[in-house]
């Protein structure tokens, strides 16, 4: 069984890490009943401080992080496995930790990197946003893995592989319309995210232009923030809604395989046909898109050529063999069973 870990107290407790390792330091700065409450829950898990360990030298760890943000995204299992592969194989721990929609994946990283004593981390999938001054607080080589970044970031600060969801989101809505599509609804991350959610929709909006069609901003539904993330729930659940709002339209572009699948079942229940009714499409290109009944025209991303790449940046990185990087991959539009072209 693996050893409970600050992150996990803050989890128990409902607070964040640095409100733990303050309760743990004797910070002034934290009231006396959440301290008494914090120290409860450390007493009753046995959870032991790794002090001791913070002060070895850093050379002496060969422990690499994964942080993954919105577990339920079936894309990520495959990377997942690669990543574990590629870690175990250059003789270095591999630790995964999940980090939930609303925890903030740096602040979970700092205290992480302070316990484990880690050499580098990958942060896969979410969307990142956090102040340079923050960002500094990290001493330890990261990669972002599938976390597209916007131009208000400076590529010189970090690490990156992904797919160009501008350009691929593009590809896929550019499609749709070839195919005589004229309202095409899009199943969106909240309007918050910076990164992948938001270079989707610019793709989707410039393809829409593109072909001389106007944006609808109620075809525009974004995932709800008390569900997971990327989930069929999500879908599923996005989608009803549009179609008990009257708002017409012949397509639906889901950001994720996950959520098509959700929006296929929405239509299914409200007796419709697909792809004769609607069309659906969606972005991944995992396993389930192709066994799913009809097959999802998708956006394929390489996930193993994605994973590796993570890993051999990170290593580079770590033994100083470069500079920040930023690898960039084609993905392939895949058409199948659930589109087709209407007159």
């Amino acid at each position: 069984m693996a050893s409970i870990t600050i992150i996990d107290i803050a989890k128990m407790c409902g607070v964040g890490v640095t409100t733990v390792s303050r309760a743990i330091n004797n910070h002034p700065d934290i009231s006396e009943e959440t301290k008494a409450m914090i120290m409860q829950v450390i007493k009753e898990n046995h959870y032991v401080p790794n002090n001791s360990a913070r002060n070895l030298k850093r050379s002496a760890s060969k422990t690499i992080a994964v942080l993954i943000k919105g577990i339920t995204n079936a894309f990520f299992n495959r990377l997942i496995q690669v990543f574990e592969k590629e870690i175990q194989q250059k003789k270095y721990s591999f630790i995964l930790q999940r980090v939930d929609d609303k925890e903030d994946e740096l602040e979970v990283a700092i205290e992480l990197e302070k316990e484990k004593r880690l050499r580098g981390i990958v942060f896969l999938g979410g969307y990142f946003s956090h102040a340079k001054e923050k960002l500094e607080q990290l001493s330890v080589p990261y990669v972002l893995c599938t976390i597209g970044m916007t131009e208000e970031f400076d590529p010189n600060e970090y690490s990156s592989v992904s797919v160009d969801d501008f350009k691929e989101s593009y590809k896929m809505v550019d499609y749709l319309c070839s195919q005589g599509h004229k309202k095409i609804a899009l199943i969106s991350a909240t309007m918050d995210d910076v990164s992948i959610g938001k270079l989707r929709l610019e793709g989707y909006k410039k393809a829409l232009a593109d072909h001389g069609l106007a944006y609808n901003e109620r075809l525009v539904r974004c995932m709800k923030e008390d569900l997971e993330s990327y989930s069929m729930k999500n879908g599923y659940v996005v989608t009803k809604e549009l179609l008990e709002s009257e708002d017409e339209f012949t397509a639906i572009f889901a950001i994720s395989d996950s959520l098509a699948i959700g929006a296929c079942k929405a239509i299914f229940e409200a007796g419709k046909r697909i792809p004769e009714d609607y069309s659906v499409a969606g972005f991944d290109g995992v396993d389930i898109s192709y066994y799913y009944n009809p097959s999802i025209t998708t956006i394929r991303q390489p996930a193993e050529d994605i994973a590796e790449e993570t890993i051999k940046i990170l290593f580079d990185l770590i033994h100083k063999k470069t500079t920040h990087i930023h690898k960039v991959f084609p993905a392939e539009l895949v058409v199948r069973e659930s589109t087709m072209r209407i007159e």
